[in-house]
């Protein structure tokens, strides 16, 4: 256990060997951690617990440091199994001890382990003393469950933010001013996009209502990666930018492809971009990480997406990416559709279509060429880079 404040410590995992995190469906590079926290004042208080593959390792150090028996409470912030899966272990040592947590928690726990332990019903505003300190909570629905819960520890001016600020992230530190700032944001803001982006405005307001509590912090612990030690109201800070319909004015150009026709558009339609000062990145998205994607689509202004027709459709990982542009709710995008084609030729206006209906502002009409496209083609592939750039910066 690591003391975070007096008589408060980390009691959590490192996971420095994790690649794959939501079954398969997000990159983890840097591995990440499991926070849990244990308060040991008047009443000794377990928050949230670890991924169920580590419930034994998990148990075996609160024993030695606490004794499981002398827990008083457990809060849970939230229960999806990353953070609740030991609480089916942990109780069955201690069936008895109260769980707060919110109405929509007592539910899911319910159905995650079809149990009916003595849950105390939490919400915003409501406060428990526990000693020198008191917890105070405030809901947090769909950041990112129904039943997020954020806990306060007034007098230690802690926020436990569970997944709210967090990062999948394993440095040898816990602490953001011990650790690589760059790579700290790049987790971070690649955990917003992947994560949380599909409730932006729900996460606007909820920053506008913690702000307004005007709360002395002095530290913000999420339940993966690194605890904000440093200005811990930067990340708050940077949740309310990355809220605003945020971009860093760049275009990614994203294709799938067979025989590199489409490449060779894709890259004429970015030397467009360039000769109207636009930076542009390029991504082959059959072989380019998808949560990386659109940790870049996050970012980006403008979208340009492409791919080859077959089977009177786009290619798969092009399907597949569309259907999490429209998932993922990005705000105040600029996109265009384009590709080529042999036979029939419906890929782009499928693209075309799937931008619309995810709510990007589609400002081309969609170009696409038969085969392999001669020198003129490309030469109008690098004009519909240009038109591209004027238009989204209008």
């Amino acid at each position: 256990m690591i003391e975070i404040k007096k008589n408060i410590y980390w009691t959590g995992i490192k996971d420095w060997d994790l690649r794959r995190f939501h079954g398969h469906e997000l990159s983890t590079h840097r591995g990440s951690t499991y926070n849990s926290y244990l308060i040991k004042d008047k009443k000794t208080v377990l928050v949230d617990t670890v991924w169920d593959p580590y419930k034994e390792e998990f148990a075996e150090r609160l024993e030695k440091e606490v004794g499981i028996n002398s827990i008083d409470m457990i809060v849970i912030n939230h229960i999806e199994p990353d953070h609740g899966g030991s609480l089916g272990y942990i109780m069955s040592r201690i069936p008895d001890t109260p769980i707060f947590c919110t109405k929509n928690g007592a539910e899911i726990i319910k159905r995650h382990f079809h149990k009916d332990w003595n849950f105390n019903i939490v919400k915003t505003g409501d406060s428990v003393s526990i000693g020198e300190y008191e917890l105070v909570f405030v809901e947090m629905p769909m950041l990112h469950w129904p039943d997020s819960l954020l806990t306060y520890v007034k007098g230690a001016n802690l926020v436990l933010s569970n997944d709210a600020f967090g990062q999948h992230y394993s440095p040898s530190s816990l602490f953001n001013d011990e650790v690589d700032e760059c790579e700290l944001y790049q987790e971070a803001i690649k955990y917003y996009a992947n994560i949380l982006s599909p409730f932006t405005p729900l996460i606007k307001k909820k920053v506008e209502q913690i702000k307004a509590l005007n709360l002395p912090i002095d530290m913000i612990a999420p339940s993966h990666g690194v605890i904000w030690r440093k200005d811990p109201m930067q990340i708050v800070e940077k949740y309310y930018e990355w809220a605003q319909e945020y971009n860093e004015g760049y275009v990614v150009i994203i294709y799938d492809t067979m025989y590199n026709a489409t490449k060779k558009m894709a890259e004429a339609i970015g030397e467009g971009l360039a000769k109207q000062g636009v930076p542009y990145k390029l991504f082959n998205n059959s072989i380019t990480d998808q949560s990386d994607i659109l940790t870049e689509l996050f970012k980006a202004k403008g979208m340009i997406i492409g791919s080859c027709t077959v089977n009177n459709t786009v290619l798969r990982s092009i399907a597949g990416l569309l259907d999490e542009i429209k998932g993922h709710k990005f705000k105040g995008k600029f996109g265009a559709a384009y590709g080529s084609y042999g036979w029939s030729g419906e890929a782009q206006n499928i693209i075309h279509e799937h931008l619309k209906a995810a709510g990007i502002k589609v400002i081309a009409e969609p170009i696409q060429f038969k085969y392999t496209p001669t020198e003129e083609e490309l030469a109008k592939c690098i004009e519909f880079g240009e038109n591209f750039a004027k238009e989204m910066n209008k």
